[in-house]
This record gives C-alpha cells, structure tokens and sequence, in this order.
C-alpha cells in the first residue's frame, strides 16, 4: 500500500470549499460570518506567526480573514491536526498562536481545531497556567472526525462537501492494512459523487481529495479505474476519467513506452510533457470551456516542466483566459 497523505488533500479542500467547511464543522460560527463578502487567506501572515513563534511549519494550519454580520473585521484560525499520535503541547500550541496573532494585528480570533487522529480519548481543547494567583485559561471549540463513525448517516444523506471529506478520511484510515476494502469503499464513495448529484467541478475536486488519501497499489488502481470507467459510461458522465489526473497517468505511460524505445530518460520527459499538457487541456476546458482551448498551441510550445505544472496549478484559481496567459509569459 502506498504511504497515506492527509495535510495537502485537506489544505486543497479547505481552500476550495472554505465556507462549506465552516458550516458543516462549526455551525455557529458560520452564522455569524458575513458570507456575500470576501474572504481572504492570509497563508504568509501565519507563517511569519510560525516562524517567530519557533514551532515549525504546520502544512495544514489556515487562518482567514472574513467579515461578521455585524460588519466588523476578523479572523478566523482554523487548525487542522491530521495525524495519528498524541500531541502534549498541542493545546499550548494553539494558544501561542492565538496570542501572538492578536499581539501582531491587535484583532479578535477564532481559533478552531480540526482533529483527524485516530485516538478517540485525545481532545485537547484547553490550554491553562498558573503563578501565584495568575491565571490563563483558554477554550477553543474542537471537533473529532471519528465522531462521525456513529453519525454515519447523517453523512450519507448530507450534501455539504465535507461529508464526502470526512467519510473519505475515515475510511483511508480503517482501511490502511485493508486493501481490498479500501478498494471497495474508494470506488462506493466515487459512486456517490454521482448519486449526490453534485455538479462537474464538484465531483472532479471531491473525487481529487478521494484518490489522494485512499491511495491503491498499482494493480487494485488499475481494477478501480476499469469499474469507475465502466460506471461513468453507464451514466454518460466522464467526468473523473478524463482531465487533470488521467492526463498525467497517461502521460508517463507514454512516456515509459517511448523510453523503452528512445531511451529512458528522454522518453520519460517527453510522456511527462504530453501527460500536463493533457492534463492542462482537460482543466481548461473544464475551467472555461471551447474558448479555453484557443490558448493550448501557445502552452504546447514549451517544454519547461515546472512551468507547465505551474500553469496546470494556475488554472484553478485564474478567473480569465489573459489572466492564464501572464503565468508563461512572465
């Protein structure tokens, strides 16, 4: 089985589905965030946080500018702990992050714990000390992703992406000495995409986070994708079959045959440049349609592969063709 990864599937996600996941983790947060205003990530300002605080860098940690009803400014920290040890300074962490942003920027926060764990008696929520009559206390709300196991259907019949999330991270986790079963419930939790009725770009962004933390060995990947593409010809819907990801499977695929015949090395490049350049077509036409096509002539010219992977990176977050087009024309 290949190694899990849970800090950058769930760092996408977040980013992707922000409101979502305030609403489904942290209701009574949520109603009072003024959602018809923008948000903003604020990924340096944290990170400077980090650094100054010496705690290392925590890939998953979010903090968020939004707005309250009110009409009043602030911030939203959400720390998200995806890992499967206890950790004993994790609550004084929290709180050494908490101060010290409001020490930097003088504005209220809300500090929020995701923990994805797989202890159930770790829930840290409160960090507290004391001198001679000086007290700190500090409370943060936290929500325990194994929790769910006995909310299961309340999951199933729930449309909030972050369902699909949370059912995908506990299944990765059962099913980490399971093959076969993660292959099941991978390929049963892809069918819901569907049966949800989510819409193209929700199904290929959650079927994304999917894939990446219910990782297969190579020959049970290769039987999932047959039934997933037997399933989607049956409902006439390609949608996670074709774009980003299998662009670049079958990019290297190329590029592995070609390097039997021309070399490893300069085939393995040539593959991996047809699979982004499959994988940027598949995104662009996702993104903005036909018109997204006209750009592809212009990418295909290059042969810069961190450049193209910039560009397939890029397509996401762009609003506008010409906005693209500055990426690989600085």
């Amino acid at each position: 089985m290949p190694p899990d990864e849970y800090d950058s599937p769930w760092k996408e996600t977040i980013e992707t589905y922000f409101q979502e996941c305030m609403e489904f983790f942290f209701p009574v947060a949520s109603a009072q965030i003024d959602w018809n205003r923008d948000y903003t990530f604020l990924d340096k300002e944290l990170q400077q946080v980090v650094r100054d605080a010496e705690l290392g860098q925590r890939f998953v940690d979010k903090l968020v500018q939004v707005w309250r009803r009110s009409g009043e400014q602030s911030w939203v920290l959400i720390h998200l702990e995806i890992q499967s040890f206890e950790e004993t300074n994790f609550a004084k962490r929290i709180y050494v992050y908490h101060y010290r942003l409001f020490d930097r920027y003088n504005l209220s926060i809300a500090s929020l714990a995701i923990l994805g764990d797989d202890r159930p008696t770790w829930r840290p929520d409160q960090y507290s000390d004391e001198l001679w009559g000086c007290e700190v206390k500090f409370k943060f709300p936290v929500v325990k992703l194994l929790d769910y196991r006995q909310r299961w259907a309340e999951l199933e019949d729930s449309s909030n992406p972050f369902a699909t999330v949370v059912m995908a991270h506990l299944k990765a986790k059962e099913t980490r000495l399971d093959e076969e079963g993660r292959k099941r419930w991978k390929l049963d939790l892809t069918k819901r995409l569907y049966e949800k009725g989510y819409q193209r770009e929700d199904i290929i962004n959650l079927f994304r986070f999917i894939d990446w933390v219910m990782r297969l060995p190579e020959e049970l990947e290769r039987s999932f994708w047959q039934e997933v593409t037997q399933y989607e010809e049956a409902k006439k819907m390609p949608y996670v079959t074709s774009g980003e990801r299998i662009g670049l499977q079958k990019g290297l695929q190329q590029g592995l045959q070609q390097g039997l015949q021309q070399g490893l090395q300069q085939g393995l490049q040539q593959g991996l440049q047809q699979g982004l350049l499959s994988g940027i077509k598949g995104m662009l036409e996702l993104k903005f349609g036909s018109d997204g096509l006209t750009i592809l002539p212009e990418i295909a010219q290059i042969e810069d592969m961190d450049l193209l992977e910039a560009i397939l990176t890029s397509i996401k977050t762009v609003n506008s063709i010409e906005e693209l087009r500055q990426v690989y024309q600085k």
